[in-house]
């Protein structure tokens, strides 16, 4: 009689469970959904560059969802893959826009000196508004209407942010190493004067004949606006 073939024995399972079998089914899948995430969130980025662009020029209203998809070189229906409407992309624009523009106050920490730290916000905030300018004159358009689409945003994520660096400022200031100041005309002087620079350049050009597109010039706002925020911030004698 010929010998029989016999298969490798498997070893044995653990008592109430079945031996797991190599199927296709059980090998790892590829990678695919991270890819797809990849190529969704540089989608959605490109059409908000293409929005905010068109939304700095023409506002809201004046900007139509054709300019936008073919701006983004998209086709208006997968436009509307990503976003629900142009107001939907609107505050997509603004809500990316004003967490970029608040990540600089984020760093403000209580056991940083004041002076250096409130200093290099200055520098950080002078330089966002030379590399977007676009991004702060549509969000200074947006708040001289009224916000109506960024209310929410403004009354929760930014106000909890605000209020939590206004402790830090009280902080600084209870220690002794600020003179007495209110942290939020502080905060708004220097949104101000570091914005004034992106969102009135025609003006500055006008009189000066010169802008943030100057790397001397974006040196010199940065070193002036310092010296007029800071130099009202050290302690003095008579505080």
């Amino acid at each position: 009689m010929g010998r029989l073939s016999r298969r490798p024995a498997q070893p044995d399972a653990p008592a109430g469970k079945p031996l797991a079998l190599k199927t296709a089914a059980a090998r790892p899948a590829r990678p695919k959904t991270a890819n797809r995430l990849k190529r969704i969130e540089a989608k959605r980025g490109a059409i908000l560059d293409a929005a905010l662009a068109l939304f700095s020029r023409y506002g809201l209203h004046g900007t139509t969802v054709e300019q936008i998809a073919r701006t983004a070189a998209v086709s208006k229906t997968n436009l509307f893959y990503y976003f629900a409407s142009k107001e939907d992309v609107y505050v997509g624009v603004l809500s990316r826009l004003l967490d970029q523009w608040l990540e600089p106050l984020r760093d403000l920490q209580l056991d940083t000196d004041p002076i250096e730290g409130i200093g290099e916000y200055i520098r950080r905030k002078v330089l966002f508004s030379r590399t977007h300018p676009e991004a702060s004159r549509l969000f200074c358009l947006e708040m001289v209407q009224g916000a109506p689409l960024l209310r929410h945003e403004l009354e929760t994520s930014l106000k909890q942010l605000v209020d939590a660096k206004a402790e830090v400022i009280r902080g600084w200031t209870a220690a002794g190493k600020l003179g007495p100041i209110d942290p939020y005309h502080l905060i708004f002087a220097i949104w101000a004067t570091t914005q004034h620079y992106a969102d009135f350049a025609s003006q500055v050009d006008a009189l000066l004949n010169t802008g943030l597109d100057d790397e001397r010039f974006v040196e010199e706002v940065t070193r002036n606006v310092q010296r007029i925020i800071l130099d009202g911030l050290r302690v003095r004698k008579d505080d």
